[in-house]
């Protein structure tokens, strides 16, 4: 009897599904755009500096990783702790639904298909419900 070959599996394909770096790279600017235009959204975005490059570079390598690409975001900043770096800002329901509604419409901007934005938007929502901190509308903590 032959033993069967060891075939290594992709644990989390989303990263080749999505298109690699560049529909990463999309996907973080048409997030982002949405912030900017969305009313929804202003109290989210009020949590971000003006200038959203350094920001943009780094959900850039952490979604990258997230979705099954290079550990680039691991390798350069260390395990993502995404509640101690939420931490400082309240993020309640209407928080976790806004960000949610700018990433699908981002989704929807870089033309995802719709099987893998589900499946997206379903993994983005578990995370956003894990960052909720609060119950209450204000969008930063005191110390």
């Amino acid at each position: 009897m032959s033993a069967l070959p060891i075939v290594a599996a992709n644990p989390n394909p989303h990263f080749q599904r999505l298109g690699g770096e560049a529909a990463v790279a999309k996907l973080v600017d048409a997030f982002y755009r949405a912030m900017d235009s969305r009313a929804d959204a202003r109290a989210i975005r009020a949590m971000h500096h003006a200038d959203l490059a350094q920001t943009k570079a780094v959900l850039r390598i952490y979604l990258a990783e997230w979705l099954g690409g290079p550990k680039r975001y691991s390798a350069e900043r260390g395990q993502p702790r995404l509640r101690r770096v939420h931490g400082p800002f309240a993020i309640d329901t209407n928080a976790r639904d806004a960000w949610l509604a700018c990433m699908r419409q981002a989704l929807d901007e870089v033309g995802t298909d719709a099987a893998l934005r589900d499946e997206l938007l379903a993994a983005f929502a578990k995370v956003a419900d894990h960052l909720k901190n609060t119950d209450t509308d204000s969008t930063h903590r005191s110390p």
